[in-house]
């Protein structure tokens, strides 16, 4: 029998403006982001969603939007919710050096850039190679420990994103596609991982 592994990006976020708490850094005010109503919805309709029926375990970053899109799937399935800091967003650092870095690309969308740039980081921040390695230890780990279940796993766009290069490859279009199908990650996402042991036999697109 196979082991499938939920992969499920949280729901939208709420923009805020206005007063910061100036004590606070970038990466906890990055940290405490909330869902949105919509996000709301969506998490509550993602849980709906026939795949996510009679999950065995489910696991969540420690930030909050993500444990916010989890606690959805948690109530549907009964399930006490798990966290692990390596599902976690890859973190960025420092805000001006992500600035430098950006401003002759022809996108604001800095996990596209640390696509193509594997090995840049902030002095603060994290790699795409970092942030690759901790979440294939995590998975690596949960294929080990819950063989032939199925597992619920809420994590970020950007550590998605630089996990799925183990499996798939990089398009002209700076798209991830498996077996030339190609994944879009938005806000929420659902992806199956189907597994034989440690080895992914098939990855598709839910949502």
């Amino acid at each position: 029998m196979s082991t499938i592994i939920y992969l499920i990006r949280h729901s939208d976020t709420t923009d805020e403006l206005g007063i910061r708490n100036t004590n606070e850094t970038s990466q906890i005010i990055n940290e405490k982001e909330i869902l949105s109503i919509k996000g709301e919805k969506d998490s509550n309709k993602l849980s709906k969603n026939k795949e996510l029926e009679n999950i065995d375990v489910l696991w969540s970053s420690s930030y909050v939007r993500a444990k916010q899109t989890a606690k959805y799937i948690a109530s549907i399935n009964n399930l006490q919710l798990n966290i692990d800091e390596r599902l976690n967003e890859r973190k960025l650092g420092n805000l001006e050096e992500i600035a430098e870095f950006m401003k002759d690309k022809k996108t604001r969308d800095v996990s596209e850039v640390q696509l193509v740039f594997p090995k840049f980081k902030t002095s603060d921040g994290e790699s795409l190679e970092e942030t690759k390695r901790r979440m294939l230890d995590f998975i690596i780990e949960i294929l080990e420990k819950y063989k032939e279940k199925r597992i619920a796993v809420v994590s970020h766009g950007g550590s998605i994103k630089f996990l799925l290069l183990n499996w798939c490859i990089l398009n002209n279009s700076k798209k991830l596609e498996y077996k030339g199908r190609m994944l879009n990650i938005t806000s929420p996402c659902l992806l199956k991982l189907t597994f034989s042991d440690k080895k992914l036999i098939d990855l598709i697109q839910v949502i």
